[in-house]
């Protein structure tokens, strides 16, 4: 594949010799996916396509109510400090951004009036600026005027150290200048390829400057707003209960024509994946299910009840696992896990090394994911071109045995492998779920067999996924010497995604630990590589550096792939849903009706 390859595809499009569908399935064939096919449309001044659900009903309410199920409970609605996908999915129920992505990584306005474009002067040439247009005539809930103040806050308020915003990633190496009420400059210190980052997707929902604007910084924990959200979506905020439920109920006064359909709306937090589905699939007492990790055997039979549907979309999430390179047990200026510290056991690349081998990857997928994951070696495994085709797996266990041998960690009379005074022992924490409970006894095992002992930690879904500061058991804390999750690729690009691999994005007692890089793992060169990709303009060169990054920490086994995730949900028979791999569940919750 070449640069100049893509430049007549591309120009072919434009003079209509090729179709856009044609474009992308040509694309397709070279290993790049419909997302990034559409953004190097959207780049050379060829509209995106339109919404991919259509949108039936005439006028606005009348559906009663919509009755949702996320099985790990919000904790909060404040989506700069949404930590978790939980939490990013409440909030956007009531916030939104200039543009969310739709299941074929499309760009699709929401408090934008367009997308930007080289043709509509959104776009510069240079790549360094981009030039938003806001829709006019949006109100918050509380009836006050959305404008570019608003979206020029939110910028000031990310980006400030103090706020410790989870998204601050989007915002703190660029300027938001506001050009006029409904007009807003953002401006790059470098060309910058994936300019959709701020103000888009999960990162980018917006916030009102009055009801934020005096708890920006070291207060911003106090704000009332974080419990009580005042929005621009489809439904405004009734009640909070943390942990358990949320309702709302229609805006009237929502921005987009005859929507939203449904008049009120129940979130349920808690439970568990297995019996969220069941209450879609077969009892029938909710209408949609967020993430179903549930065994493929056991969502089959559910299949069969006849109330619900399963949707399976593409994705770039991961399940894999982190191995602690710092100390958790030993406390630095009041937190575990420093990068001040050193892991006692797990620094040493060869115990690391063994780890991997020890992870039935094949087994996993087929015996308990199913259709919910495919095993990788990989972190990033979507857009394909961005998968490295270098990271392989493995699973031996006599090649475990034989490395750890090698390097001196030598069986004690317990069976547990030890050198100089220390012992393979280690906790091994998730969050509770049937599956991963499943995944923590086979890697269990399979250590046993190579002189490792794991102590399994499982902690509630609720509270491992908080974004609660004070509680030690939240999975960005990581203060065990091993943990297991899925972490989200929120935009059909994995340069946000990746960030998490970089020295600035350590977790930690100073950002609040809602810095991304919860491994506290570094290195120089994939801080240089990231760096790098963040202004190469050149589509291959600069996956070559994303694909850099990835393999630097997968090859270190800091980072321990096990399953490239599809997004899995269930949704009544009658309920047209718009499910997107690329954003959060309820991305576009406006559009959403009952057949």
């Amino acid at each position: 594949m070449s640069s100049q390859y893509i430049q007549d595809m591309v120009q072919n499009v434009k003079e209509g010799r090729v179709s856009r569908r044609s474009f992308i399935q040509k694309l397709a064939a070279l290993g790049i996916t419909a997302p990034i096919a559409s953004q190097i449309l959207a780049w050379n001044d060829v509209a995106m396509a339109n919404a991919t659900l259509a949108y039936k009903p005439t006028k606005a309410g009348g559906g009663g109510p919509l009755k949702l199920l996320l099985w790990q409970a919000p904790t909060l609605l404040n989506p700069h400090f949404a930590s978790g996908t939980k939490d990013q999915i409440a909030s956007r129920i009531f916030y939104e951004p200039l543009a969310g992505w739709d299941k074929e990584g499309n760009l699709i306005p929401q408090l934008a009036a367009e997308v930007p474009t080289k043709a509509n002067g959104g776009l510069s040439e240079d790549g360094k600026s981009v030039v938003w247009k806001l829709k006019q005539g949006v109100k918050w809930h509380d009836g006050k005027p959305f404008s570019a103040d608003d979206v020029v806050f939110t910028w000031e308020y990310a980006k400030d150290p103090a706020t410790a915003a989870y998204t601050s990633g989007a915002y703190t190496n660029i300027t938001v200048e506001k050009v006029d009420d409904f007009t807003v400059k953002v401006l790059f210190k470098e060309p910058t390829p994936f300019w959709a980052d701020p103000f888009v997707g999960v990162a980018g929902m917006i916030i009102p400057k009055h009801h934020f604007g005096d708890y920006k910084g070291a207060k911003s924990r106090e704000a009332p707003a974080n419990l009580k959200p005042v929005g621009t979506g489809a439904y405004k905020f009734v009640e909070f209960k943390p942990g358990d439920i949320i309702r709302a109920e229609r805006n009237p006064d929502y921005h987009v024509v005859n929507r939203p359909h449904f008049d009120t709306l129940e979130v349920k937090g808690g439970g568990d994946a297995v019996s969220a589905a069941r209450a879609v699939l077969q009892t029938g007492e909710y209408d949609y299910a967020w993430d179903t990790l549930v065994e493929e055997d056991v969502l089959k039979r559910m299949e069969t009840g006849g109330r619900g549907k399963v949707s399976v979309a593409v994705a770039g999430d991961i399940e894999f696992i982190t191995l602690n390179t710092t100390d958790p047990w030993t406390e630095v200026d009041g937190e575990r896990s420093s990068i001040k510290t050193k892991h006692p056991t797990l620094s040493d690349p060869a115990v690391r090394q063994a780890i991997n081998l020890l992870i039935d990857r094949d087994s996993i997928q087929k015996f308990i994911y199913g259709r919910a994951g495919i095993a990788t070696a990989s972190f990033v495994n979507q857009p394909k071109q961005f998968k490295s085709e270098k990271l392989k797996y493995e699973f031996s266990i006599a090649k475990a045995n034989q490395i750890l041998d090698e390097a001196g960690w030598k069986k004690g009379a317990d069976g547990v492998r030890e050198k100089d005074g220390k012992k393979l022992k280690y906790v091994f924490q998730t969050s509770i779920n049937a599956p991963r409970q499943k995944v923590q006894a086979i890697i269990k095992q399979a250590c046993q067999k190579a002189g490792i002992e794991l102590e399994l930690k499982s902690v509630t879904a609720s509270v491992f996924f908080s974004s609660d500061v004070a509680n030690p058991d939240t999975y960005t804390k990581l203060y065990t010497d091993i943990e297991m999750y899925t972490t989200t690729q929120p935009q059909p690009d994995p340069e946000r995604f990746l960030n998490q691999f970089t020295s600035w994005e350590v977790a930690s007692k100073e950002n609040k630990w809602l810095g991304r890089n919860v491994s506290r793992y570094t290195d120089p060169e994939a801080d240089k590589a990231y760096r790098a990709a963040q202004k190469e303009l050149d589509p291959a060169k600069r996956a070559a550096l994303l694909i850099r990054v990835n393999e630097i920490f997968c090859e270190a086994n800091v980072i321990l792939p096990v399953l490239s995730r599809t997004k899995v949900v269930t949704a009544a028979q009658n309920l047209a849903i718009d499910h997107s791999g690329w954003d959060v569940d309820t991305w576009n919750l406006a559009a959403w009706y009952r057949s």
